[in-house]
């Protein structure tokens, strides 16, 4: 009882600093607050995150500003298709002495930052592309056989334009699998876009100051692990999941007529993670199924593919998403 006790106590004190967090975020990012709650979100759930949008619409600005919020050390990687592997995870120079000795010296690339901020990343080559799936996965990069272990917390936050611009390459399905979820940054209403015009083209600019460290949010990050869980959340998730799989006796028609192929165990993974972020970034002691609804978007889109002949007749996957989210809610309601 005492550690239950404990345990509330804990979730109520790292939701207040997550207001704060929210607070000072928006002295600098007006607007997008879905886009921020997702970010934090990912943060707060120990993955990474990939923004899409096009350019101008403050995805730069979004990523610098969590760095400060978050106290977190950052770098910023602009991926350009002449940009190569060693140019991100650093490479070994051979040095001579003063005595006339020479040995080779590891001099370690910006991905060495507990907050890399990879920019445009799908204009890269996927041979520079596929340099960061070790480090996204497993936290450290490899060089001449040696493992050199990147900074705790470590967090990609990438952004991509759409791929329908000139100079992209789609990124991988594996790549795209280790990015625990995509934020859609959209065009701002007219009113927030008026704040923007008056806040940011005067004398002076707000700014951000910073709220955590980054122990403080290794800390946050096993508080969410110890967030309980409802079985009805728990079978909600896998009943979403495998709906979207089209070889699956649960698919929809639908996804069936549609998918090409669904999200695997991963995707119920990041969902588990994610509907305690949210519900903890909302102050309330543990997720509901609307969480999982809210999150399954932003956790499936990037990990599911229409067929040929369903985006031939323009179809959008986000629609298919909101179907099997529907229906599966549905089917909860009447068990």
């Amino acid at each position: 009882m005492a550690d239950a006790q404990e345990l509330v106590k804990d979730i109520e004190a790292l939701a207040d600093k997550l207001n704060a967090a929210r607070n000072s975020i928006g002295q600098q990012i007006i607007g997008q607050q879905g886009a921020v709650d997702l970010s934090l979100i990912a943060m707060l759930s120990g993955g990474h995150a990939l923004l899409m949008g096009l350019p101008g619409l403050g995805k730069t600005l979004l990523v610098d500003t969590l760095s400060t919020v978050m106290g977190l050390s950052s770098n910023r990687v602009q991926f350009t298709p002449d940009l190569m592997p060693a140019d991100i995870i650093g490479s070994e120079v051979l040095e001579t002495a003063d005595d006339g000795s020479r040995a080779f010296r590891y001099i370690e690339g910006p991905i060495f930052a507990q907050l890399l901020m990879a920019d445009e990343i799908n204009r890269a080559s996927p041979r520079t592309q596929s340099a960061l799936l070790q480090a996204m996965q497993e936290r450290s990069v490899t060089v001449a056989g040696v493992d050199h272990k990147l900074p705790a917390p470590f967090h990609v936050l990438a952004t991509q334009n759409p791929l329908e611009q000139e100079g992209t390459y789609p990124l991988p399905e594996a790549q795209l699998d280790r990015f625990l979820l995509q934020i859609n940054v959209d065009y701002p209403d007219r009113d927030t876009e008026r704040d923007i015009l008056l806040a940011t083209t005067g004398t002076a600019t707000a700014k951000s100051t910073q709220v955590f460290t980054g122990a403080e949010l290794i800390a946050a990050q096993n508080l969410v692990r110890s967030m309980p869980v409802g079985d009805a959340v728990v079978e909600h998730i896998l009943d979403l999941v495998r709906a979207c799989r089209p070889d699956e006796g649960e698919a929809t028609d639908l996804v069936r007529e549609t998918v090409a192929w669904g999200p695997g165990p991963r995707a119920a993974q990041a969902l588990m993670l994610t509907v305690r972020a949210r519900a903890l970034l909302q102050g309330r002691l543990a997720p509901s199924s609307d969480d999982v609804l809210a999150m399954a978007d932003p956790i499936l889109s990037h990990r599911m593919a229409l067929s040929f002949a369903a985006r031939a007749e323009g179809r959008v996957l986000s629609d298919v998403i909101a179907d099997v989210a529907a229906k599966t809610s549905q089917r909860k309601a009447a068990a």
